[in-house]
């Protein structure tokens, strides 16, 4: 394999495993000037995973005894398990050739047990024994499967750290709140001394902490993700280069990522966190401090930290100053590296479509002009245009006119009527397909020649908080009191057999809202909710059914947030969000026949989710398939793993059953609409739909999102970017991609068009419209992930 060029300063940085993947990249290893933290890029998130395994692998051999820092969370997940997968088949024949691959000596067995392992970040308080600790993650996930020895680790063990007088987190701090104003005022009340007291001993030990660390000689192994805001360890933004382990509050974008870890983000916003600092990592100047990311929903704040000085506001730049820095990228991640991509538009064999557009557009929102309007000027003063310009051989106008007659395409596509379709609507959650594109949706179903049909692949449970449950169960109890219920009893109103009720479930709770009754609403949700628990827990008599509320209320108050739970709590609260997406379709006039619930069985709540299956996972959605015949199937198109993991599983799982039916029917008249949403977003090129969103579909979205997801109106697990339910996010992106388009069109365009609904305009929905070949095509790391399925 011809190797890319690299200085010799570089090149005597480079390990073995990196020289290897670099060479493999075909890529350069730092692109100057805009680069200032050297870069490797893979394909994928396994890849990355792999290469990142490798490295680790390769560094202990070299630094026996040595201290190393390593992440939580999901970053880590294909980490540990390559990480895993060589050290307990070192000596298997399939192992030994491939560590000779990248140079690594298959005779030296990597001595795990001489190794000091020092934890990066803890929440505070938290005791280390709940299962979302990030004590209790190292233990299980490092500790064990690693072989580590537990004698030559640091880790943040709150329970050592100590408390005033001995008592509990929950005698000292009500609630789980610090108040760290205490550091610098007097505590006016016995309970402020006692906190005062207990924060000054987390201090302290913050103190020691890093002391111990820097007595090892400093942190020798560092691997960390990124967060939204550029956070490593929990260094936010704006934390201080020359910073140690404290005690410090959070920033809204951390909270808002660390609310899955401890269920919600009303947890996450009382939490405080201990952290080693930016120092603590830099300490050591011969340090290997690796930043991996995986997805292009990273790729902003991939590129601000690279490209950016040593500064403050991004905590990551701290890299700058250590020659053995790195990030680790998926090419995803690395989308945004203007050197790479610039690099990436002149390797190609033949400038393609995507990239040329791409780049006039980013012109186009620079510039705030109409694409038409594009001088020589205006192409030559940025380097991805002039590259557009020099390489497809074509004029200026040229170019401007097939820009802009791609986009009125694109739009005329999204403003055609259709009929005589029959929709496939996927979602790997609930509130996906709203989120994605309800406004075309609306249009959609007002034909009655189209036929839809929607399905949920998980059951969503995890987006259910305790609190929320314990609400529920608290009304229902109430209920269950009433005559009116036990009359419905009686009359076995909640039989499963008669499915049919459930209709009559979701009418009720549309007439509450019609006639703006709170009562009614309840009653139909306490309805459903008992339909549930008859259903798990195959139960027809009312005192045991009680009593099993009951036992329920005890259940969800002495949880505390964010622990798994028991499978039948799970199935309960997957069936609560069940009820809601039956209640959103409704709106439209759907029965629960026209809605299917699959409850995929990869999802099952754990950190580390497992692949999808053939027998388990593929097969009721080829079934699906074969029965509805569809001739339009919908779905969330994350190719890289951005955003939940759920969502690219999903992703395999029907692109695998579409496999099947293939063999058997005739998929040429099938189209695949994929869609995204608050996680992931299409860039204006890469879409080929563009529907016009009016204020009234606006309104539509808040109202049936509001209205008809109970468990998601107080946004439990919101995204960093906005502090609010989704559909707010939801509605703020397709404004901002209305004005992108009507920025590149021209605003006349839209204010006196003829057509009402293009004049309506305030938002956009963007889509991608692919055959199913061209779907198969564009999903490339589905192609690599065949094997696990």
């Amino acid at each position: 394999m011809k190797k890319t060029s690299t200085s010799k300063k570089t090149k005597k940085l480079l390990s073995k495993v990196e020289d290897y993947y670099l060479s493999k990249s075909k890529k350069k290893l730092i692109y100057e000037p805009s680069e200032k933290i050297p870069v490797i890029q893979v394909g994928n998130f396994p890849e990355l995973g792999k290469l990142t395994a490798l490295r680790f692998i390769e560094w202990v051999q070299q630094n026996p005894g040595g201290v190393i820092s390593l992440p939580t969370g999901k970053t880590p997940e294909h980490f540990i398990s390559w990480v895993t997968h060589f050290l307990q088949n070192w000596e298997e024949a399939e192992v030994v050739e491939e560590l000779k691959i990248y140079d690594i000596d298959p005779t030296i067995m990597p001595d795990m047990q001489s190794l000091h392992f020092v934890q990066i970040d803890e929440f505070y308080p938290i005791d280390p024994y709940q299962h979302n600790s990030f004590f209790y993650y190292i233990n299980k996930y490092y500790m064990k499967n690693l072989n580590l020895d537990p004698e030559k680790a640091l880790l943040i063990n709150t329970h050592e750290i100590g408390t005033a007088e001995d008592l509990t987190f929950d005698e000292i701090f009500p609630g789980k709140k610090v108040d760290l104003s205490l550091r610098v005022r007097w505590a006016s009340n016995r309970m402020g001394r006692l906190q005062k007291q207990t924060i000054e001993m987390v201090d302290e030990y913050c103190t020691k902490y890093e002391k111990r660390i820097r007595d090892l000689g400093g942190i020798g192994f560092f691997l960390g993700g990124i967060g939204p805001d550029g956070h490593i360890g929990f260094n936010v933004q704006g934390s201080d280069h020359y910073s140690t382990t404290r005690l410090i509050e959070t920033n809204y974008e951390t909270q808002a990522a660390a609310a899955t870890d401890l269920g919600g983000i009303e947890v996450a916003k009382n939490s405080l966190v201990i952290t080693i600092g930016l120092d603590t990592i830099a300490y050591n100047k011969d340090v290997t401090a690796l930043i991996i990311a995986a997805g292009e929903a990273k790729s902003i704040i991939v590129r601000d930290s690279i490209e950016s000085e040593a500064n403050n506001k991004y905590p990551a730049s701290v890299l700058t100053k250590l020659p053995n820095s790195r990030f680790y990228l998926t090419d995803g991640a690395a989308i945004r590296l203007m050197e790479r991509r610039y690099t990436n538009m002149g390797n190609e064999k033949e400038l393609t479509t995507l990239s040329k557009h791409r780049a006039i557009l980013n012109r186009v929102v620079e510039l705030r002009k109409p694409v038409k309007s594009l001088t020589e000027e205006d192409y030559k003063g940025d380097k991805g245009t002039a590259i557009a310009l020099e390489r497809s051989g074509q004029s200026v106008e040229e170019l401007n006119k097939e820009v802009y007659d791609d986009m009125m395409e694109k739009f005329n596509r999204g403003n055609k009527p259709l009929e005589d379709e029959v929709f496939f609507h996927t979602a790997p959650h609930h509130d996906d397909i709203m989120l994605g594109y309800l406004p075309y949706l609306v249009h959609l179903v007002r034909s009655p020649r189209n036929r839809h049909h929607f399905a949920y692949m998980t059951s969503g449970f995890t987006a259910v908080t305790n609190k929320y449950m314990l609400n529920l169960l608290e009304d229902l109890r109430e209920h269950l009191k009433s005559k009116n219920f036990q009359k419905m009893f009686n009359t076995h109103y909640f039989d499963p057999q008669y499915t049919e009720r459930k209709d009559d479930d979701v009418h009720l709770y549309l007439d509450s809202i019609a006639e703006h009754t709170l009562t009614k609403r309840r009653d139909a949700t306490s309805r459903r909710l008992l339909r549930n628990l008859i259903e798990i827990y195959e139960e027809d008599n009312i005192i045991y059914l009680k009593d099993r509320v009951d036992e329920l209320i005890n259940y969800f108050t002495t949880q505390y947030p964010g622990k798994k739970d028991i499978p039948s709590v799970q199935r309960l609260k997957g069936m609560t969000r069940e009820w809601e997406a039956d209640l959103l379709w409704a709106y439209f006039g759907f029965s629960s026949r026209d809605v299917s619930h699959m409850r995929l069985g990869f999802y099952k709540g754990n950190i580390f989710t497992e692949e999808p299956t053939i027998e388990r996972d593929v097969i009721p959605i080829y079934e699906m398939i074969k029965k509805l015949k569809p001739t339009v199937i919908t779905i969330a198109l994350d190719p890289e793993g951005s955003g939940p993991d759920t969502h690219y599983k999903v992703l395999q799982a029907v692109t695998e059953a579409l496999r099947l039916y293939e063999k058997e029917a005739d998929v040429s008249n099938i189209r695949i609409w994929g869609y995204r949403n608050v996680w992931f977003r299409f860039h204006p090129a890469e879409a080929n739909v563009y529907v016009p969103m009016s204020l009234n579909s606006m309104a539509i979205m808040e109202n049936a999102f509001m209205n008809c997801f109970g468990s998601q109106r107080a946004a439990s697990f919101p995204s960093f970017e906005y502090d609010g339910p989704f559909n707010r996010l939801a509605q703020k992106i397709q404004v901002d991609q209305y004005q992108k388009i009507r920025s590149a069109i021209g605003k006349a365009y839209f204010m006196d068009n003829p057509d009402l609904r293009i004049r309506a305009s305030h938002g956009m929905v963007f889509l991608k419209e692919l055959t199913v070949q061209e779907f198969y095509e564009h999903s490339l790391e589905l192609k690599k992930s065949q094997e696990n399925l």
